[in-house]
């Protein structure tokens, strides 16, 4: 018996990959985050699968679920949105796995970083303009942030941010990063990345906060900030340069 922690993808259902779609064909029972994993995906379960909508249970009571499969010897699908990897609450889970002897693997998913920035029609990571990526978070009502790892310091490298679970706290994110960012600089935010309900906001540091506010945005979003979002003047990558010498490894 194996536990597949599973990534559902971004929204859309035709976003899970190919090994998770079979796996979650595969698998008896079946844990999945009711308000972020899309219906049409249980569709995929076997008939007679044990359907177990983890919304509303805490963490023992999740654990218990696949402590109980595991008696019976049955392969437990657990399906979360995104990819597993990224703020996905799987590190505890795998932890009392651990602790119980019950076998583990983890099959990874879109994340919605990557769904927002296919909306966006942009590459992340431009030439000359910026060649990294911050996926981080705030701290508001939630478990605290590393020191160290606050927006305030994060913002000074001036690399290209993408912020999970902040749009409700959109004035604060605005406030941090304008000194390090300027008033001017390029955010998008993207709601619901891939689903038919998707809403895209563009603007900048000055405007984005009004944007979020007026179209109603709370969750379900990740806020992009950083100057590659605007660049159109840059080098082509060395990748396909004719000067490049395709004999080298």
């Amino acid at each position: 018996m194996t536990v597949y922690f599973i990534g559902a993808g971004p929204g859309a259902a035709d976003l899970i990959t190919v090994r998770g779609a079979r796996t979650l064909a595969a698998a008896p029972v079946c844990l999945y985050a009711g308000s972020l994993v899309p219906r049409e995906l249980l569709a995929e379960c076997p008939p007679g699968a044990r359907l177990v909508d983890t919304s509303q249970l805490n963490l023992d009571e999740i654990v218990a679920e696949c402590v109980r499969a595991h008696e019976a010897g049955r392969d437990v699908a657990r399906l979360h949105s995104g990819d597993p990897s990224i703020f996905s609450a799987v590190a505890e889970q795998m932890r009392r796995l651990d602790a119980a002897g019950i076998p583990y693997e983890v099959v990874p998913g879109v994340p919605a970083f990557a769904a927002a920035a296919a909306s966006l029609k942009r590459e992340l990571t431009v030439p000359t303009v910026g060649q990294t990526v911050i996926l981080t978070r705030i701290a508001q009502q939630a478990t605290p942030m590393p020191p160290g790892e606050d927006l305030a310091t994060l913002g000074r490298s001036g690399a290209l941010l993408v912020l999970h679970l902040a749009t409700r706290y959109v004035d604060r994110v605005v406030g941090e990063l304008l000194p390090h960012y300027g008033a001017d600089c390029p955010v998008a935010v993207v709601a619901m990345a891939s689903r038919p309900d998707e809403l895209i906001l563009r603007g900048t540091l000055a405007d984005i906060a009004d944007q979020v506010k007026e179209a109603g945005l709370v969750r379900t979003a990740v806020i992009v900030v950083g100057r590659t979002l605007g660049a159109e003047q840059f080098r082509d990558s060395h990748l396909y340069s004719p000067e490049r010498d395709r004999h080298v490894c």
